[in-house]
């Protein structure tokens, strides 16, 4: 049985493992190696990670863990970007477990909480070309906004990422 929950420092290696697993999988094949290796390295190592497990506030809500028998095989998170409107920062799952139902679990439970901090609208940005996530966003009321450079790319790495909304 899968269990969703608030992560603590327990998760933190498990974090780390599923969402480096999860962005190399949904990045095959449209990102350069060079710049998904660098992403991981930058977001995904313990210092940060356990930072952002311990620090818990509006603008990051902390990570969400899927658990089964204790293993983190999900994680994801996200917090306030304005007084009404929030934003699904990171949202991955074991490559293998796609389509159980646990990344809409996930969604739910971050969606709950920034409904607690008052959003009325929730955003995410989905890497351009990335079918395994924009089905997954569109069938759940996300609509598609704009096309932007991905966060923090150098203008040499030519990534995009596409914006959706909706009502929460």
């Amino acid at each position: 049985m899968t269990k969703i929950q608030l992560a603590d420092e327990q998760h933190v290696a498990g974090i780390i493992d599923v969402c480096t697993a999860g962005y190399r999988f949904a990045s095959k094949d449209i990102l350069p190696d060079a710049y998904v290796k660098r992403r991981c390295e930058e977001f995904y190592h313990t210092e940060r990670v356990t930072k952002e497990v311990q620090q818990v506030t509006q603008a990051w809500g902390g990570y969400f863990v899927a658990l089964e028998n204790h293993q983190v095989i999900g994680a994801g998170g996200g917090g306030l970007i304005s007084e009404k409107s929030a934003e699904v920062f990171v949202l991955y799952l074991d490559p293998i477990r796609r389509n159980l139902g646990i990344g809409s679990k996930l969604l739910q439970a971050i969606t709950s909480q920034q409904k607690d901090f008052g959003a009325h609208e929730q955003w995410v940005s989905v890497q351009k070309g990335n079918q395994k996530a924009i089905p997954f966003y569109e069938v759940r009321g996300f609509e598609f906004q704009q096309e932007v450079s991905s966060f923090e790319s150098k203008l040499t790495d030519q990534v995009k990422s596409l914006r959706y909304r909706r009502d929460i």
